[in-house]
């Protein structure tokens, strides 16, 4: 195929244009098969219909644009017909469309529909797969079996990929040289488009309820469908989710839901109806009048739409604010596709809202930083996870407490109780997130190691808790036990210089009883940071009164207050504040 100066729709986006632009130069300089990568929401619709008017007009060829479902089959036809120049050169092979047109110079196909009809279609210059990430990495499938017979009627076929998202529903990338697809010859983020004003902002908000998934067990690629409807579809879970659902949604002008089963969905949508007074609709495999539910939707004649994997792909509603995550999913794929249904911008809508009751952000990450899972062959060992230290960047194991290579004490990661306060994973990455709170309240406690040998020192570190709000708090971890002269050690030193007059304890026990008595200063306000990746933040920075002499006597503290264990505290007139400027935080 010759590839020619092509005039371009002047309604085209930039992204758009240079998205066709890059297909073509891959095509002319390349033999491999391409792929494009635009969000959902980004107008892959318009480059089918570019495509189309290029093949058809331009080059005088044939098109077959092969997708999964009745609803993308019917959108690519209505695309490639306002497109070309005779829309009579436009045809529709589906049977759930009722239509098997054969000779058309474009074709918009059901997958299901021709897998078996190579031969009777004809020769094709371009084969497009719209939502490729359906097609499965090995086997017999049904688009295999197409596409190697089409490659017999035209050994000179070219198949191009159209997509959101460039990995498998059950995991690993779609583009390798021995896959139907090689490479990506163009791709746009989400949170570029969302800055351009093409794709609505994504915010969230923390749930209630935070469940424990570690127990769930996975087949082909996704959580077992009975282990998550019994771990969701509990009266209590529900209960406090519709609660917060109601309260949340409120304003919402649309709402999709996305439930773990038919029984999970019916409960959720029977305790909607109690809790907004309102209708709710369902919708799954086996609803009839579901073209019928869709259009009222679409048509605003009611607000809750609750579904089970039906409502991922081909459905499309503009003025969508609020996408309900109920269900838990392995599948990255299957998790940006649930959220991308709030992408698409509309008059009056300012963001959509994502609620997140299946620990899928904190799994998969943001939408525009998705982490792929490439499968493991049977027998092949994971890689074992690691973690940086944040004062020397050395990476070790995450199985240890302190960096071996400068002593830095990584803090203690509990374990999430089933029911406690969930993380507040961001639904988009960005900057680290850094907010300054005010201090209610320092605690002081002797930390042991868990499993440490009680006779060694280092085992024993003192912990300062701050209270930053009625639930929140965040800890460090001051390591004078440590051997003198270590990082640990010598952080501890800086820090005890910062906050006391006093000489630096000799012992974390000593450092204990004069905190408690109120040896040192204490802060007003946490500057905390939580990167991206990060479930829980880190303390940046606080402010620190001086500690002078004033400061003790105004609350009344005395040098005999701080007498204990027979050591002698420094006098005041000793004391001589020193600024450290290389304090670490």
């Amino acid at each position: 195929m010759e590839m020619i100066h092509l005039r371009r729709n002047m309604g085209a986006r930039d992204y758009q244009k240079r998205a066709i632009d890059s297909l073509y130069k891959h095509l002319q300089e390349r033999d491999d098969n391409p792929c494009i990568v635009i969000p959902t929401g980004g107008g892959k619709g318009f480059i089918v219909g570019e495509i189309a008017r290029d093949v058809v007009d331009v080059w005088s060829g044939r098109l077959l644009v092969l997708t999964h479902v009745k609803e993308l089959v019917e959108q690519n036809a209505k695309q490639a017909i306002r497109s070309v120049n005779d829309p009579s050169n436009v045809g529709i092979y589906s049977a759930g469309l009722k239509k098997k047109d054969l000779d058309h110079a474009v074709i918009s196909a059901g997958i299901q529909s021709v897998y078996n009809k190579a031969c009777d279609l004809g020769a094709f210059d371009l084969i497009l797969i719209d939502e490729v990430h359906l097609v499965p990495e090995d086997g017999d499938g049904m688009y295999r079996t197409f596409l190697n017979d089409a490659k017999i009627v035209n050994p000179k076929v070219r198949i191009i990929g159209l997509t959101a998202t460039p990995y498998r529903m059950k995991g690993g990338t779609i583009c390798k040289p021995e896959n139907i697809l090689n490479s990506i010859c163009f791709e746009v983020g989400v949170k570029q488009l969302i800055a351009q004003g093409y794709l609505s902002p994504l915010v969230n908000r923390s749930t209630a309820k935070r469940l424990d998934f570690d127990g769930l067990h996975t087949r082909n690629g996704d959580f077992l469908p009975e282990e998550i409807n019994n771990l969701m579809d509990i009266d209590e879970v529900v209960e406090v989710a519709v609660a917060e659902i109601t309260e949340a949604t409120k304003d919402s002008k649309a709402v999709i839901i996305f439930s773990c089963g038919v029984e999970h969905g019916g409960h959720v949508a029977r305790l909607l109806r109690e809790s907004t007074g309102e209708r709710v609709e369902e919708i799954y495999g086996t609803t009839n009048n579901r073209d019928g539910i869709i259009s009222e939707f679409k048509a605003g004649e009611f607000r809750y739409l609750v579904n089970m994997a039906v409502l991922t792909t081909g459905f499309d509603d503009p003025k969508i604010d609020a996408v309900i995550l109920m269900r838990p999913t392995k599948s990255a794929g299957l998790y940006y596709q649930m959220v991308g249904r709030g992408l698409r911008i509309c008059d009056g809508k300012d963001a959509c809202l994502v609620l997140d009751y299946g620990g899928n952000i904190e799994r998969h990450g943001p939408i525009d930083m998705v982490k792929i899972q490439e499968p493991r062959s049977k027998g092949e060992g994971g890689t074992a996870p690691t973690r940086i230290c944040p004062e020397c960047q050395g990476v070790c194991l995450v199985q240890y407490s302190a960096c071996p290579y400068c002593n830095y004490l990584f803090p203690e990661i509990e374990k999430p109780p089933h029911d406690g306060q969930s993380s507040n994973a961001s639904i988009l990455s960005g900057p680290p997130k850094i907010e300054t709170k005010k201090v209610e309240r320092v605690s002081y406690f002797i930390h042991d190691k868990k499993g440490g040998d009680p006779d060694d020192p280092k085992s024993q570190t003192l912990r300062v808790e701050y209270t930053l709000g009625l639930m929140e708090k965040i800890s460090e971890w001051i390591c004078l036990n440590h051997p003198k002269g270590s990082f640990a050690h010598n952080k501890a030193i800086q820090w005890w210089k910062r906050r006391s007059i006093l000489d630096v304890p000799e012992s974390v026990e000593h450092a204990f009883i004069l905190c408690q008595d109120g040896a040192c200063v204490e802060p007003t306000e946490v500057t905390t940071i939580t990167k991206y990746g990060e479930k829980y933040p880190n303390i940046k920075g606080m402010d620190l009164p001086e500690p002078d002499q004033d400061y003790f006597f105004k609350r009344g503290k005395k040098p005999n207050n701080f007498e204990r264990h027979g050591e002698k505290p420094n006098e005041w007139e000793h004391f001589d504040a020193e600024e450290d400027e290389d304090i670490p935080f």
